[in-house]
């Protein structure tokens, strides 16, 4: 009926105007970007050996959202008690989380699936991707150190040769559901997702928690899923603070060492792998469990050379591409 569509006519429109007096500061087409690059993150972090932090980089938002986060502390609760939930979002920068945080979920359910399915189907070609846009983003932070000088050289070093290590560590077989555990690797975990070149997923997988967390979400364990959550609130607001002072005190060596983290990181996404050693996942299906690099000439197999290499060279254009965006929009 007539009545029935200016009903919903009005509804949508209470709805937009609700919507637009929320992200009042920013355009809404800011803070779909926003969103996007939310997305962007949460695919990123589903992959074992992705961090979603280098994506928060690379996208101009690395340093507002450890802002953001590290705004969380107790003394919100008194703002919140003398002037209202109106000042505590706009001292938590609200609408920017809420925008990312949309991004982020509409990516885990939607395209992680997907993501996990080319993986498993297309590995040469995605971890090609991947690796030409890890690698243009080390040049792009390179970039933003203004000095460069030994110490900022030995902390370049010091990361790469640390990441690097941890893409050596052999993956966990025995698995762990304690509380504590999982309390434990939810802090750990968190802090590698927001840090650059270090994969949280790949962090879960070496401490042997990733599929413990994956059966308590898959079967609704949901003290489990909750316990782990509370870790990664916890290590998320501690980590966030440190990363803030960092940043605000020694900007150029923190830089420098998280360009030695992103670069030593390389070793896990690099697409041609030859397997060493082989277990028997839960659907007794024999999976790779070791593997090192390999040149793709010496890989045993379809090595993919030409669509693998077209693939990096739209990954590091994409970078690059976002770089002359920013710089315009600037």
């Amino acid at each position: 009926s007539v009545f029935f569509i200016c009903k919903c006519i009005f509804t949508f429109s209470s709805i937009f105007v609700t919507i637009k007096k929320i992200f009042m500061k920013r355009s809404l087409k800011d803070y779909i970007i926003i969103s996007l690059k939310g997305m962007a993150m949460g695919a990123a972090d589903v992959v074992p050996g992705v961090s979603g932090g280098t994506i928060a980089f690379i996208s101009g938002i690395y340093e507002e959202l450890l802002n953001s986060i590290s705004s969380f502390n107790l003394s919100l609760f008194s703002v919140l008690k003398n002037e209202g939930f109106k000042k505590v979002w706009k001292m938590v920068n609200g609408r920017f989380l809420l925008a990312l945080f949309i991004g982020i979920c509409i990516s885990v359910l939607s395209l992680a699936k997907l993501i996990e399915n080319l993986l498993e189907n297309h590995p040469i070609l995605i971890w090609s991707f991947f690796f030409g846009l890890v690698l243009a983003s080390i040049i792009y932070i390179a970039k933003q150190i203004k000095i460069w000088n030994i110490k900022s050289y030995l902390y370049l070093i010091f990361g790469l040769i640390f990441a690097y290590y941890i893409t050596t560590l052999n993956p966990v077989i025995s698995q762990n559901s304690s509380p504590w555990f999982l309390f434990l690797a939810g802090m750990i975990a968190i802090c590698a997702m927001i840090l650059p070149g270090i994969s949280g997923s790949f962090i879960l997988v070496l401490l042997g928690a990733y599929k413990p967390i994956l059966n308590a979400i898959n079967t609704k364990d949901f003290f489990s899923v909750v316990i782990f959550m509370a870790g990664a609130i916890l290590g998320l607001l501690t980590f966030s603070r440190v990363l803030k002072w960092l940043f605000s005190k020694y900007k150029n060596y923190t830089l420098a060492l998280l360009i030695g983290f992103i670069a030593g990181s390389l070793n896990k996404i690099w697409p041609w792998k030859e397997t060493i050693s082989w277990r028997t996942n839960s659907k007794g299906i024999e999976v790779p469990f070791n593997t090192t690099s390999v040149s793709p000439l010496s890989f045993d197999g379809d090595s993919k050379l030409l669509m693998a290499g077209l693939l990096a060279i739209i990954g590091f254009g994409l970078i690059l591409l976002l770089e002359k965006l920013a710089v315009k929009k600037a």
